[in-house]
């Protein structure tokens, strides 16, 4: 699929190394059909890392993206150099007047603090408010998974007897559904967490189906009003090494953490990890493009008549 980006996106010359077609602003002028305008707002503290994972699970699509990542401009890390961002992101501000046929809000490492106690929350807030008549649909991850169901919903997230970290299986509990178009009866994902949203308080919530679960690892994804909104708990974009860095990371650091569960070949921590979970990510980033943005949003974007409460 043809993603285009900023021609010196460093992003861009990994993925075409993968033999991932990649197109810049002046070739994507050349083409006569209306590219579908994705923003990516990047909450993670490796934002490069991140960019590489999510356009690499977005390019199994004929479909042309334009894509836009965002940043918060309440909070500015200070794991990305604030020339890449200066140069390659933008802020709500930047873009509050856009229309934007998806939108994709990642995790973030700030689960064990409540959401009024992170430095962007409002802001954050502004966003996913302005999401439901600016986007035609929203896929939330990990913690923004978490965040949207509490903004949207009133659902609070609790925290884990310890961390849920490493590969698990996870079963499709509604196969009619397109966005899970493709799924084998078992499929696996990473996780990264301390926290989740209880599956009992998502199933009391009318407006919420879930879609696949685990027994390990709880409730997987689940979506509102027909794919409009939705939320996905792991980090099926993650690369072969993400979880192995963690790992190694948190021992340098001389914090508690167990080894990834059914990551490493007879568990081995020094051995190449096992990537089990691409094609399912790939299948499910593909069905979100073609089934939720492409086939709902007008070839003029338009108000989705949906009105922000």
């Amino acid at each position: 699929m043809p993603i285009k980006v900023q021609g010196d996106l460093p992003a861009k010359r990994i993925l075409e190394e993968e033999n991932i077609f990649m197109m810049d602003e002046k070739r994507a002028r050349h083409q006569d059909i209306r590219p579908l305008q994705i923003a990516i707002l990047n909450l993670m503290p490796l934002k490069e890392d991140t960019e590489v994972q999510l356009l690499r699970s977005l390019s199994n699509t004929p479909l042309q993206l334009d894509v836009t990542f965002l940043t918060t401009s309440s909070y500015v890390g200070h794991n990305t150099a604030t020339s890449h961002l200066d140069k390659f992101y933008l802020c709500f501000d930047d873009v509050r007047d856009r229309k934007f046929d998806g939108l994709i809000i990642t995790g973030a490492p700030v689960e064990m603090m409540e959401f009024e106690e992170v430095t962007y929350w409002e802001e954050l807030c502004r966003i996913m408010e302005w999401s439901k008549t600016n986007v035609t649909s929203t896929l939330h991850v990990c913690w923004g998974a978490q965040a949207g169901l509490y903004y949207h919903y009133g659902l609070k997230k609790r925290q884990l007897d310890k961390k849920l970290f490493g590969v698990f299986p996870h079963r499709v509990l509604v196969r009619r559904e397109p966005l899970v178009r493709g799924f084998d009866d078992v499929f696996y994902a990473p996780h990264s967490r301390h926290t989740e949203v209880l599956r009992a308080d998502i199933e009391a919530c009318r407006e919420l189906t879930v879609l696949a679960d685990s027994e390990k690892a709880g409730v997987f994804l689940c979506m509102a009003q027909d794919g409009r909104r939705i939320f996905l708990m792991g980090h099926p974009e993650y690369d072969r090494i993400t979880l192995d860095r963690e790992y190694k990371r948190d021992l340098e650091k001389g914090l508690e953490i167990q080894l990834p569960e059914n990551y490493y070949p007879d568990g081995d921590a020094g051995s190449r990890p096992q990537l089990m979970w691409r094609a399912h990510a790939n299948t499910l980033y593909s069905n979100w493009i073609n089934y939720k943005v492409y086939q709902q949003t007008p070839y003029d974007f338009i108000d989705t008549g949906l009105k922000s409460m």
